[in-house]
This record gives structure tokens, sequence and C-alpha cells, in this order.
């Protein structure tokens, strides 16, 4: 069967040992089925996607940019999956721009998780309907429309572009959603308190950023952080055990 839609990876590598073992081992990479752009030790998340998403010799709605961690694992017939999801929210949503495979939404004040991941070994299936509308995506894998020239906000560094990608998007009347694709994330970050320093600092240098932004939007809830008021992603990420 023909594929519909055409795919572009694109990767931040900082480890090519852990880039071999994950997603450069998913079948549809390891058969270079599909172009595969890497960046090397990238500054920010939109060091790497920007160059390739802001490519104005693009004008294809059939050509999708996937942003993918280095740690993500997608099983096999992963992409066929991709597919179809792809066609089925893009039937109900003809503004669709922005595909995730897990997110929030945010409703009324309440965050409802929504997708379907093997997160780190544990399995995170949440009840809400796919596909559905998300107001914030884990950055883990993030497919935009080409044609739509969708970019990552530098200033966010490694955190938070997944929400603020949403959020700017849907001021141009684009939306976002979560679909059933499952694919496997064995991120080394530590799930909960004490964080490294290094996290702390690096997360919390783009959260300042990140809330002063949206600060008219509060609150906003994401997979990691729900924030009501300017300093609550610091304040979980430094609290003690």
């Amino acid at each position: 069967m023909q594929s519909q839609y055409h795919f572009e990876f694109i990767v931040a590598q900082s480890n090519s040992a852990i880039a071999q073992a994950y997603l450069l081992r998913s079948p549809c990479l390891s058969s270079h089925r599909y172009p595969i752009h890497i960046h090397k030790n990238a500054s920010s998340a939109a060091d790497a996607f920007n160059s390739h998403s802001l490519d104005r010799s693009r004008h294809d709605a059939k050509i999708w940019w996937i942003w993918v961690h280095q740690d993500v694992y997608l099983p096999n017939n992963w992409d066929e999956q991709f597919q179809n999801a792809i066609a089925l929210a893009e039937s109900q949503w003809p503004n669709l721009g922005i595909i995730g495979l897990y997110g929030i939404q945010n409703t009324g004040g309440k965050a409802i998780r929504t997708g379907s991941v093997l997160d780190r070994g544990t399995p995170l299936i949440e009840n809400a309907p796919l596909p559905s509308l998300v107001d914030s995506l884990d950055e883990l894998l993030i497919a935009t429309r080409s044609d739509l020239h969708l970019s990552f906000d530098p200033l966010l560094g490694f955190d938070l572009y997944g929400t603020d990608l949403v959020l700017e998007a849907q001021k141009r009347g684009i939306v976002a959603a979560v679909v059933n694709a499952p694919c496997e994330h064995w991120s080394s970050s530590p799930k909960s308190p004490p964080f490294p320093k290094d996290l702390i600092d690096r997360v919390g240098r783009s959260a300042q950023y990140f809330e002063k932004k949206w600060q008219t939007h509060l609150p906003i809830f994401t997979p990691c952080f729900e924030i009501y008021t300017p300093g609550d992603i610091h304040r979980f990420i430094a609290q003690k055990p």
C-alpha cells in the first residue's frame, strides 16, 4: 500500500551509544526507509529542528517533520500505524498541524492525560479516547506539517518547547492532537525528586522564561508540571524527597 504521507525524522544526538541502542535500532529507521537528520551537540531543540521546519521550499501538507528523542524506540510497523493515525486525526480536524504521542488536555482548569507509551519500562495508557486534541505535548516525539513552518522557541533550550509550540500554533488556529501509535521511551532522567543540580539549573532557566511568556494563560498543565503561578516549576524541581 502506498504511503499517504512522507516522513522525515529530526534528532538532536548528544550520545551516539544511546541513539544506536534505541532510536536508530527502530525498524522504520534501521531500514533507511525515511530520511533522518541527525544534529550532534545542538545548543537547543530549536537549533536542531528549526532549520528544517522553517524551510520555505517545503509547501506540502503531506510531508511531516518528526522530531524524536534519541532514547525513543519505534516498534515494528510503527510508521504504518502513524500513517493511519494521522489520516484519522485529519479527518476530524482539518486544521491539524501538530501530532504527538502523549499530552495533556486543559479542560476547564483540569488536566486530562492522553496517550499510550512505554515510559522507562512503565506502561502509560490513559483513558482518554484517541485521537484527542491537546494543549500540551511531551517532547519525546512531535510531528509537524511541513507547509505550516512551525518552529521551536530557541530560548526554551531543551525543556517546555512542546507545550510552547502547541500554544503558539493555537494562536494561528492550528490544533494539536495525540494519536494512537505507541512507542518506548527510555529516558535516564529521574521521575521524582531529588533531581541533579544540572537538571534543576537547565529546567529552571527554561521555566522562568516560559512562565513569564505565558503568564496570562495560567494555569498551564504539561506532562511533567502543573503551573498555577510563576515559580511553580522551580518549586517542584528544587524540592527535597
